[in-house]
């Protein structure tokens, strides 16, 4: 009877290695196609400009350059700034990993600490954003880089432009563009420095809540340690530091994860609203906003990368991953603490060992987190002041052989000490990190690159496309409006209150 009963169940149920593979193909089907290249002459998709796999395409690149229609070929320009993007030397390749590694720490950064304390104020509505921002960001990176390419005559696929700002140059003009994208830009990478050393004070302070030394002197003491980030060279240092600063977030995210699971008994679940408050949702889509800005770095990260035609497959993954993750991690966070959400999730454990491991961990996250930003806004400044002369007003801060100059390296740290006094002047986190999400991370990351791409893509786009990206630009600027009103009236009835050192 046994053995009739088994038999029937295998003719009923299908083999598990067949099921599997079938399993396989179909979730291969789906993922994009770089991904899964592994035949060296296999066509790449890369400069897709529509939003469904069989949209309009420009090009396909081969893996060496050799075969197929079209060929990628760098711009001409120096050998500094040759496809390198807004920081970082062609000379220092990246591979997609490393590539990966940096836009991970863009948008899985510290920030994913304020996460619970936005679904606190946006409930499931602060979910849904966390999941579509992070669809709209992808997208509108996607297009952004895709703004750096022409197509010749020849049929080859062209990079003419390296930087955020050579594309706001071609549209806004020369003049104006560089000023006002190079002015948007710093401030968006000088405020996430400034925000990193911040929470390393907040950090410090609720894990020594009775200690001699506040906030303000363990911010000083995190600027002392960021003092090493003036000697960065290149790239790839900053995505090792990247690497190491993606470790600390998994362990430090599985710990935290793990003590939220183990109050599972306790979950508020009808303390989530459906609820849309005016007054502090709009808050809530600044940080989500925030957290998922990482167009900055794109240009350059595509320009150094070793094998570009990766580079949508890269963010494609990247942005699920986080889409998933922070949608759990601040749903999750909000059931276990409910309506005593802190601005960082950390300063609820009531352990205070626990807590203290956890915020001393995340300090070094915070720390490891900074050269990015800290890099990019270096690279900023010297493309616009430090060029030599006629091109800038300022000479070089390299000597020929490589090695910085004393007052260029004198430069750099006074920027390390810039951020460090401006932490110490501008208190309230999450009211602060909404705030520059709703003025510079709804124009870099959702209005410029969609105007770009109309103005610059246009004529060869689709009408789903055009009206696609038509709204995403309402929709920044929407969010982008109402956000900087409300988060400015908050940050000055902050500011009424008092200091809260």
């Amino acid at each position: 009877m046994a053995s009739q009963f088994f038999s029937r169940l295998n003719m009923a149920v299908p083999p598990i290695g067949a099921s599997l593979g079938a399993a396989w193909t179909s979730v291969k089907s789906a993922l994009p196609d770089s991904c899964l290249n592994s035949q060296p002459d296999e066509q790449l998709h890369f400069a897709k400009f529509g939003r469904k796999p069989n949209d309009t395409e420009l090009s396909t690149l081969q893996n060496n350059g050799e075969e197929g229609n079209f060929q990628r070929v760098d711009s001409i320009g120096d050998d500094e700034s040759c496809g390198g993007g807004e920081f970082g030397s062609s000379r220092h390749k990246i591979s997609e990993w490393q590539a990966g590694w940096n836009v991970t720490n863009a948008i899985q950064g510290m920030f994913v600490v304020s996460l619970p304390y936005a679904v606190m104020n946006g409930g499931y509505w602060a979910i849904t954003a966390m999941i579509g921002v992070a669809y709209i960001c992808c997208y509108t990176g996607k297009i952004l880089v895709d703004c750096l390419y022409v197509t010749n005559e020849e049929g080859q696929l062209v990079r003419v432009r390296d930087t955020y700002v050579s594309i706001a140059e071609e549209c806004f003009g020369r003049r104006v563009g560089a000023k006002i994208v190079n002015t948007a830009q710093l401030i968006e990478l000088l405020m996430t420095c400034i925000l990193y050393i911040v929470l390393c004070g907040d950090l410090m302070a609720g894990t020594f809540p009775d200690g001699d030394i506040d906030s303000r002197s363990w911010m000083m003491i995190c600027g002392i340690l960021l003092l090493p980030c003036s000697f960065l060279k290149n790239l790839h240092h900053v995505s090792t530091l990247s690497f190491w600063c993606t470790m600390a977030h998994v362990v430090i995210n599985i710990m935290i994860m793990g003590y939220c699971l183990m109050q599972a008994g306790s979950w508020g679940w009808s303390q989530v609203s459906l609820r849309i408050d005016i007054f502090k949702f709009p808050i809530t889509l600044g940080i989500i906003v925030f957290s998922y800005t990482s167009q900055i770095f794109l240009p350059a990260l595509e320009g150094n990368m070793k094998d570009p035609s990766k580079f949508h497959c890269m963010l494609n993954w990247s942005h699920v991953a986080a889409a998933i993750f922070k949608s759990l991690f601040g749903y999750v966070g909000f059931l276990t603490w409910q309506g005593n959400t802190l601005d960082e999730i950390t300063n609820n454990i009531p352990t205070q060992g626990f807590k203290g491991f956890v915020n001393f961990i995340l300090v070094v996250k915070a720390l490891l987190s900074y050269p990015l930003p800290y890099y990019a806004a270096l690279d900023l400044l010297e493309r616009a002041f430090f060029k030599g002369r006629p091109e800038t007003t300022f000479p070089r801060m390299w000597s020929l052989d490589g090695e910085l100059k004393v007052w260029g390296l004198a430069l750099r740290v006074a920027l390390v000490v810039v951020t460090v006094v401006m932490a110490i002047s501008i208190p309230h986190f999450a009211i602060l990190m909404g705030f520059i999400g709703s003025f510079t991370g709804t124009m870099l990351s959702f209005i410029w690159p969609c105007y770009f791409h109309l103005k610059l893509k246009g004529p060869t786009l689709d009408w789903g496309t055009v009206a696609y990206d038509c709204f995403v630009i309402f929709l920044g600027v929407l969010f982008g409006v109402i956000g900087i009103c409300i988060s400015f009236k908050a940050l000055v009835e902050k500011f009424q209150i008092g200091l809260p050192f």
